[in-house]
């Protein structure tokens, strides 16, 4: 069973920095894509940046290029989003989700099989 769990979340100030984390287990596919996704309410969930855990194929969205990095941890378990100098339009929950590297786009949500619980990240400014 997979399992993901989200944590780093909290409150900041524009122009502040968070880093999150999603502790996965469970993932049975090697190698897999882990991607970061967005929501506030009434809004479609957003992809906001991606990896597959061969190195290969990071994406980021546009609105978030420069500013936030994704990385996964040496033993390929754990993935971080550290997000620099952050807006208010960065207020959202943050879901780590998983999935087979092959298939359609790296943002489309509904080709993620399994989700973290979220992590609310609000920048104040």
């Amino acid at each position: 069973q997979v399992q993901l769990v989200e944590s780093g979340g909290g409150s900041v100030q524009a122009g502040g920095s968070l880093r999150l984390s999603c502790a996965t287990s469970g993932y049975s596919y090697n190698p897999y894509r882990m991607t970061w996704f967005r929501q506030t309410p009434g809004k479609e969930r957003e992809a906001v940046a991606s990896l597959a855990t061969n190195g290969r194929n990071t994406y980021y969205a546009d609105s978030v290029k420069g500013r936030f990095t994704v990385a996964l941890a040496n033993a390929k378990n754990t993935l971080y989003l550290q997000m620099n100098n952050l807006k208010p339009d960065d207020t959202a929950m943050y879901y780590c989700a998983v999935r087979e590297t092959f298939g359609s786009s790296w943002t489309d949500s509904a080709s993620y099989h399994s989700w973290g619980q979220g992590t609310q990240v609000t920048v104040s400014s």
